[in-house]
């Protein structure tokens, strides 16, 4: 009898005690959840203002070169991934992702075509299409071709059996097509350097003069800044599809705005 009394004391002490204990925890995890509520459920501000460009040439420029430079990334990154000989599956994935490509060639090892789409092409070549590069190393090479019917941008990347070279893929557009993605079409150009100037609206672009820009010069420094053909100053940046440079360009807002490196 007085072992059962015994355990019953000891145990009344620990349920008391027990009671104490969860009514602590209780107080303290409360405490806790307050505090941690307050970290994750944060109404957090956005300064949207911190965003803004200083430049107006440089947001002008932003604005109308990005939905056209992000496909064209997309697109050459598509191809860049595609190390063997494309089958049917993938080239239909091709033209349904990019619309605007109008040309998928397959050659061979000599750079005879083995496979074309469409098999009889509204644009044919002004002159044979040269692509030089050293294939093991080189993994996007573009080259540019002018017929009548307007320019045709070709790229170009490697296509292997095993560990041997085989080929080139080779999409093809016109980049004027690519160009009416932007927001404001008539107001962006792309120049290729040594080649020609693109445009919505050509007639009203002074091709010559932008082409007379002694561009090999300034890309040695510079990605991206403002030139002065006749009267008029264009803002620019520079890309690169691979080692080859193409150059966005917009006519000026504000000649005077000046502003650091804004995109690379």
């Amino acid at each position: 009898m007085k072992r059962l009394i015994a355990f019953m004391l000891v145990a009344a002490v620990l349920a008391t005690s027990g009671c104490k204990a969860w009514y602590d925890t209780k107080k303290y995890m409360k405490g806790s959840f307050e505090e941690a509520k307050g970290w994750v459920d944060v109404k957090p501000e956005i300064e949207t203002d911190a965003y803004e460009f200083e430049n107006p040439n440089q947001e002008k420029l932003a604005k109308l070169f990005t939905p056209v430079d992000g496909p064209l990334a997309s697109m050459t990154r598509f191809l860049e991934d595609k190390d063997t000989m494309p089958d049917q599956e993938w080239q239909d994935l091709m033209f349904v992702r990019f619309p605007w490509v109008n040309r998928l060639i397959v050659t061979d090892v000599d750079g005879k075509i083995i496979e074309q789409r469409p098999e009889i092409p509204f644009k044919r070549f002004s002159e044979p299409l040269v692509f030089e590069a050293e294939w093991r190393q080189t993994f996007i090479k573009t080259v540019a071709d002018y017929p009548d019917l307007g320019p045709e941008l070709y790229i170009g990347t490697p296509y292997f059996e095993d560990v041997s070279f085989k080929g080139l893929i080779i999409a093809g557009f016109d980049p004027r097509s690519l160009i009416r993605l932007s927001p404001e079409p008539s107001e962006l150009l792309v120049i290729h350097p040594e080649g020609g100037v693109w445009a919505v609206n050509s007639e009203d672009v002074d091709k010559k003069g932008l082409l007379e820009v002694p561009w090999d010069e300034i890309l040695e420094e510079n990605v991206q800044g403002q030139v002065k053909v006749g009267d008029t100053y264009y803002t620019w940046l520079a890309r690169y599809l691979g080692q080859d440079c193409y150059i966005y360009a917009t006519e000026s807002v504000d000649p005077e705005a000046d502003g650091e490196i804004w995109w690379f």
